[in-house]
């Protein structure tokens, strides 16, 4: 994976100065073979996480919302009937799951509130492998009319740490060319650019490419 380090004043103001599956998808096989140096490092990636869970309020709720509101079921925005109970709704943002671990993945689907059903079951088995859920952190579809597609203001709003861009350009968001499964890392947040889950269903490599660097770049 190649570290970009980026010139373009915009992206570095932005990322420096804000604060497997049933498609194939099954890296648990892949896990258990790798060394007890990376399993160990899993799981302090775990324990980091039920620590941070532990002292801090990580009920759904989005600015604009009080406290005393949890997440609310979701809206339709096209093409599906399925309620969404971990969407948060209102304030800047509508997305789905916790920011608070600092973990955000972009999408853009315009015929599904967030994933396509092929493709939640594919997030959520990669994400189980490596010990997080659907509930520790957060979706954001860019195809919902609802939220700026504005990459200043995400970071402004979920203050995240980590960013993956699943099939979604960099230059959307005035960010400079990352080359698939590369990286732009700042001072505050890393950008992970990667394939759509759609794209990795039909070319294996693609699958395999993204796992190798995934893998690395979510437990370091």
């Amino acid at each position: 994976m190649s570290n970009l380090t980026t010139d373009n004043p915009v992206a570095l103001q932005t990322l420096m100065d804000e604060t497997i599956f049933g498609n194939g998808f099954d890296f648990q096989a892949d896990l258990s073979g790798h060394s007890l140096q990376e399993e160990n490092s899993v799981d302090a990636q775990a324990a980091i996480v039920q620590a941070s869970s532990a002292t801090k309020d990580t009920s759904y709720v989005a600015v604009g919302i009080g406290e005393a509101q949890q997440a609310v079921p979701s809206q339709v925005v096209s093409g599906s009937q399925a309620i969404n109970d971990l969407e948060v709704l209102g304030g800047e943002f509508i997305y789905q799951g916790n920011k608070e671990q600092g973990i955000l993945f972009i999408l853009r689907y315009e015929q599904y509130p967030y994933f396509s059903p092929a493709a939640l079951e594919a997030f959520e088995k990669t994400i189980g492998a490596l010990k997080l859920t659907k509930e520790s952190v957060a979706v954001l579809n860019l195809a919902n009319s609802h939220n700026p597609n504005d990459f200043k203001r995400i970071m402004q709003f979920f203050q995240p740490t980590k960013i993956i861009l699943l099939g979604v350009e960099p230059a959307s968001l005035k960010l400079p060319f990352i080359e698939h499964n590369s990286y732009m890392k700042g001072r505050i947040a890393t950008v992970f650019n990667t394939f759509s889950f759609e794209e990795m269903f039909i070319d294996v490599n693609k699958k395999k490419l993204f796992w190798n660097e995934f893998k690395t770049f979510i437990v370091s």
